[in-house]
This record gives structure tokens, sequence and C-alpha cells, in this order.
């Protein structure tokens, strides 16, 4: 029988908060991690820049061990903590379901 996975909320729950750790850790936004909300804008409200964007991507890779390819690497999946957050599970699920 295959490992069930946990239920997608406590995932997306577990990868927010180790986002917002990189960010405040890693990318030393100024904003503590526990005012962070999933919504809040990371350009706009939490002031990464493009490099920022592109550090917190390979941040993401390291820390989930996901491949983020050009493609996913977008605007629309790097709006916010959410957003980078489903985007890591769609690929881990992708990930496991080739495997």
């Amino acid at each position: 029988m295959p490992d069930r996975l946990p239920p997608r909320g406590a995932i997306i729950d577990t990868i927010e908060s180790a986002l917002r750790s990189i960010l405040v850790t890693d990318l030393f936004v100024e904003t503590p991690a526990d005012r962070i909300g999933p919504d809040d804008r990371l350009r706009a409200e939490l002031g990464l820049d493009s490099l920022g964007f592109v550090e917190l991507r390979v941040q993401a890779e390291n820390t989930f061990g996901v491949t983020i390819s050009d493609a996913d690497f977008t605007p629309a999946n790097f709006t916010s903590i959410r957003s980078v957050a489903e985007l890591v599970r769609d690929l881990q699920a992708r990930s496991q379901a080739t495997t």
C-alpha cells in the first residue's frame, strides 16, 4: 500500500512557513515572519526585487527538492507566499507521480 500524503492544506501550511523563514533569514525581508500573510504580495508589500525573486526560486528548489523550470518561474506563480507554496506542492506531486 503506497504512503498517503498529508492533507493538501497541511502541506501548504508547512511550505508557507518554510518560505516565510527563507524570506526573513535568507532574503532579509524586514517584515517579521509571523506578520507575513499568505497573500501578501512579494514585490509590492514585502519589497522583493528581481534578484530576490531569483534567490527565492533557488532557495525553494534547494529546500523542497524541486526544480522550478523557466516556464513555471512566472509572476503568477511568484505573486505571494501562497502562490509559491502551491507551485512547490504541485511540483512535488508531479515528481511523486513519476516515481
